[in-house]
């Protein structure tokens, strides 16, 4: 099943011949090379790191947006919620998620907090949708 929701999360993309990571960096320049490098470096320097049972704590910076169907990438700075509006790092955002939800050998537990209209930090449009999201795709609720 973890399978499955890593799929629908991170759909691998087929770019002529050559297959491309979950990630779906493409290289097209040198700067994007150096780039696809990186994520690859940390890709592979987490992968030897495993735990028993892994808690993820899902946040607003990464959240689904049901009306539209897709993905919300945001940074909190200072005060208030921002967008990320430069693919690498909305790149390095999923790759976070993608690499938390991986790392279990027995179990994962989410936790998707509910969301609150009094604080501005938890406003129910962030997590509310993904919570139901996650739960369509088989997530068992707890």
């Amino acid at each position: 099943m973890l399978d499955l929701l890593l799929d629908l999360l991170f759909p691998r993309k087929q770019y002529g011949t050559r297959c491309t990571t979950r990630l779906g960096v493409t290289v097209r320049s040198h700067a994007e090379q150096q780039i696809a490098e990186y994520f690859d470096s940390i890709e592979f320097e987490c992968q030897g790191l495993e735990l028993d049972w892994v808690g993820l704590c899902w946040g607003g910076d990464f959240s689904f947006d049901a009306q539209n169907g897709r993905w919300i990438f945001r940074n909190f700075a200072g005060t208030r919620w921002g967008f990320l509006n430069h693919e690498i790092d909305r790149q390095y955002l999923l790759n976070t998620y993608r690499v938390l939800l991986t790392r279990a050998r027995q179990g994962l537990i989410i936790w998707v907090p509910k969301g609150d209209d009094s604080d501005p930090t938890r406003l129910p449009s962030f997590f509310d949708p993904t919570a139901d999201y996650l739960i369509r795709c088989g997530v068992p609720v707890v």
